[in-house]
């Protein structure tokens, strides 16, 4: 590790298959602590290169902990994290949503490493235990529409670097990575990036894999549609900008999407957007972001009839009913 330090610290950069050789000894425990924060705090001086980027992801992948859910098609919706902003748990409320109308939705997803409340806090929250079991996560998505998998239960190197994470409290590498490891590679995503430079990345990634996606990103900085300003979208068949207003929605302010100090702050905003008692600001985010999700799924449907679906889900509670289901299934 030491040499390969010192060639970072140099500028220069690794080849695909070292960065896989590396994060592989970082799986097997071969590096200390020190060395692992001193490895990421590099990608914090300098972008990742795309061969560096498959290297990790091809390492993980390698690693990861078989599950099977192919046959329900099902959608991830996930953010990089690290845009510093300590939002509440849009994306995950926003898989809810989703499955709440009807789609099959399969979250991959962590403790927070930026924020307050990751995914797999507001899950533990509402006293979800966490599995790997193929059958388990299967019967979830057949009877909840949504599964669960969080991450460290399939991937040893997203396990033994959480310490190292915890304490850095920065973005690192693995924030971009978490989007491109998902252990079932489901043919459907839509994720939020923190800057346009990392949506070009995983466009390059995403066209390579042949499924459907959309890549989201708020100007002002959000990794994922934030209402707080325009906001770009990419899709296999091209990028579009909008407005909130051009959807109806109207624009907020920064404030009403901050996600509060402490995990059970989070989880209280998670429920009341599902019960439908959210301010408008965080129901709305909430709503917009799943509407692309939909539109994901079904690029024939029109963002209107998708946002219709998404208010649907909250207002009728069927997205609540989802949340209690699969709360039941999986404590």
């Amino acid at each position: 590790m030491k040499e390969i330090l010192y060639r970072l610290f140099e500028h220069q950069y690794l080849g695909r298959e070292e960065a896989k050789t590396v994060l592989t000894n970082m799986a097997e425990g071969k590096y200390s602590e020190a060395q692992i924060a001193a490895f990421v705090t590099v990608y914090l001086m300098r972008s990742i290169t795309v061969d560096e980027l498959i290297g990790f992801r091809e390492a993980l992948l390698d690693m990861r902990v078989p599950v099977d859910l192919s046959e329900y098609n099902p959608i991830d919706i996930v953010g990089t994290g690290g845009d510093n902003h300590n939002t509440f748990n849009i994306s995950t409320l926003s898989c809810f949503v989703v499955a709440g109308a009807g789609y099959k939705v399969a979250k991959h997803g962590n403790f927070g490493a930026t924020s307050v409340s990751g995914a797999s806090n507001v899950m533990e929250q509402h006293g979800v235990k966490f599995t790997n079991d193929n059958d388990r996560l299967r019967r979830s998505i057949e009877e909840t529409n949504i599964a669960y998998l969080h991450a460290p239960m399939f991937n040893l190197a997203l396990k033994t670097v959480a310490p190292v994470r915890k304490a850095l409290q920065v973005r690192s590498f693995f924030n971009v990575l978490g989007p491109l490891v998902n252990p079932i590679q489901p043919k459907r995503n839509m994720l939020g990036v923190f800057n346009l430079k990392m949506a070009r990345l995983y466009y390059y990634l995403y066209q390579q894999t042949g499924g459907d996606f959309s890549i989201v990103h708020s100007l002002d900085g959000y990794d994922e549609i934030s209402l707080t300003s325009d906001f770009k979208v990419i899709t296999k068949s091209g990028e579009k900008m909008y407005t909130p207003e051009s959807l109806g929605f109207e624009r907020i302010a920064q404030e009403a999407l901050d996600g509060g100090k402490t995990p059970e702050n989070a989880s209280q905003i998670f429920d009341n957007v599902l019960n439908n008692t959210a301010t408008p600001a965080q129901k709305n985010t909430v709503i917009v972001n799943a509407a692309f999700a939909i539109q994901t799924i079904n690029p024939e449907l029109s963002i209107e009839e998708c946002i219709d679906q998404a208010k649907k889900s909250v207002e009728s509670g069927a997205a609540l009913k989802i949340l209690k289901k699969f709360v039941a299934l999986n404590s």
